[in-house]
């Protein structure tokens, strides 16, 4: 159903290094390069995520109870992918771990403050 999330960003250079050092070890790549952004997919008819500089040329804020979940194989992903985007300086939103029964995830902040989370189910 979802064919592709966008995230602002300030700061373009910076946020195509973190997203291409963050999505590459899933198997994802850049697909697009719109000038003001690039899109990320692990493969064709996949969900895509987008990073752009905001079209009326604004500075771009994180929404407020906005968040984007990128799918992880297991638990063991859940926790390469979310140690991946502290090292690289992303912020912690809430760590690697189960949340209730079947679910696991870990939460976080890029560059540019947008909220995200690594999670797997079962």
């Amino acid at each position: 159903m979802i064919g592709y999330m966008t995230l602002g960003t300030n700061d373009l250079p910076r946020a195509i290094q973190f997203y291409d050092a963050l999505l590459g070890p899933m198997g994802a790549k850049q697909v697009m390069d719109l000038g003001r952004g690039r899109i990320w997919a692990a493969g064709p008819g996949q969900p895509m995520l987008a990073v752009m500089t905001p079209y009326d040329k604004q500075a771009a804020q994180p929404g407020n109870g906005t968040m984007t979940a990128l799918a992880c194989k297991d638990s063991a992903e859940v926790d390469a992918c979310y140690q991946r985007a502290i090292s690289l300086g992303a912020t912690d939103e809430g760590p690697n771990g189960p949340r209730g029964t079947g679910f696991y995830a870990g939460y976080f902040r890029d560059l540019d403050g947008n909220k995200l989370c690594f999670f797997c189910m079962g």
